[in-house]
């Protein structure tokens, strides 16, 4: 085993593949082993990682937040859900390496791939990030090849993007490329960052590899940082989660929670949860967001009275906060979201891959009208 080391100058950019994009001025060691280099992740450090003070460091609540937030929530953000890698390279072969925190690598309606898969991306020769492979887990450590003699790249090198697991936590992750490689790690972007703070859905479920979870689509759509805290079964518009929301530098908030509650918790929290984040973030762009329509819904009364009454209360909630001044407040319906046909989830309540791109493009319409009402949070429009 040998070790390279890299030192990237004041430049940022001594390797030459980067063009515009940040480049991270870090000394960055490449392990060298049987013909690959190998690089932490950690060096230059992932995107979506709200907060820097963390018990782990793909931990997605800071250390601080135990024993604030339930055990439940807390144990929930233990998972890399809406993080992810980028770097450029000329390599023709990629490669992953990653310990998982738990042994439960899939679920009975998710598979390993969503759960604890990491999804990779590149950049067409237009520009845009189109999906290439995703790791196959079947154990707590993986090593995995995602290509072999892909298509060069160009003098330039290649943008990729790894989207880390949803389900599941990482302890150590690693990329890898042939060696002699160029390879150039990419800076996490912060400016233009959507937070999205939700349920199982915001979380991940059911989606086949991480690049397919809601907040990831739009990540791409809009060519920005995320921040997923979804927090499956939890997401409960409680006002520990809106103080720690707050303390994030969002251009917007998007609050997906009504899956979890019932009507009279809706009525209950709304109010006191938008407020209380306002005391942190007065003129943020918020949007309120309804809960899907279950897929089986018209077979079931009880499940269209508990859509009609979250929905109700929540209504009612924004044209109060509305009534007292909130001019930066939105508000998302949520009877389409998944279409009318009954093909988007895979439980009736978890979208499937068709599901999250039906639910992002009504997001889109939403964030769009922010875009268009709120000049200034140009930090949203894609660059």
């Amino acid at each position: 085993m040998q070790r390279r080391e890299f030192v990237l100058g004041s430049s940022g950019s001594v390797l030459g593949l980067v063009g515009s994009y940040s480049m991270v001025n870090a000394e960055i060691t490449a392990i060298a082993e049987d013909g690959i280099d190998w690089y932490n992740v950690q060096d230059w450090g992932v995107e979506g990682r709200g907060f820097s003070e963390t018990k782990s460091y793909f931990d997605r609540l800071p250390a601080k937040a135990e024993g604030v937030v339930r055990k439940a929530v807390w144990g929930l953000s233990l998972h890399s859900a809406g993080m992810s890698s980028r770097f450029n390279t000329d390599s023709r072969d990629l490669h992953v390496r990653y310990r998982l925190k738990s042994a439960r690598v899939a679920m009975p309606h998710m598979p390993a791939t969503g759960v604890s898969g990491v999804d990779l991306y590149g950049t067409n020769k237009a520009g845009a990030d189109r999906w290439i492979s995703v790791s196959r887990p079947s154990a707590q450590d993986v090593n995995y090849k995602w290509v072999t003699g892909i298509d060069p790249p160009g003098r330039n090198g290649r943008l990729y993007t790894a989207y880390l697991p949803l389900y599941n936590g990482v302890e150590k992750m690693e990329v890898g490329v042939r060696s002699g490689s160029r390879f150039a790690p990419i800076a996490p972007r912060k400016k233009g960052t959507i937070v999205f703070y939700g349920t199982s859905i915001m979380h991940g479920a059911c989606a086949s590899r991480p690049g397919m979870a809601l907040p990831a689509i739009l990540g791409r759509w809009y060519n920005r940082p995320v921040i997923n805290l979804g927090f499956s079964g939890n997401g409960m518009l409680e006002l520990e989660l809106a103080d720690l929301l707050g303390e994030l530098d969002a251009s917007v908030y998007c609050i997906d929670c009504l899956p979890n509650l019932i009507p009279d918790l809706v009525q209950q929290r709304t109010i006191p949860f938008i407020e209380r984040l306002r005391k942190h973030k007065p003129e943020t762009p918020i949007l309120m967001v309804e809960d899907r329509t279950y897929t089986n819904a018209p077979f079931y009364q009880r499940s269209r009275d508990r859509h009609a009454g979250s929905r109700g209360a929540f209504r009612s909630g924004f044209n109060t906060l509305k009534k007292a001044g909130d001019k930066n407040l939105h508000y998302l319906e949520g009877k389409d979201l998944l279409g009318s046909d009954g093909e988007a989830a895979t439980d009736g309540s978890h979208p499937n891959d068709l599901g999250f791109m039906r639910y992002a493009e009504h997001y889109k319409v939403a964030l769009d009208q922010i875009i268009k009402q709120s000049p200034t949070q140009h930090a949203l429009r894609p660059e």
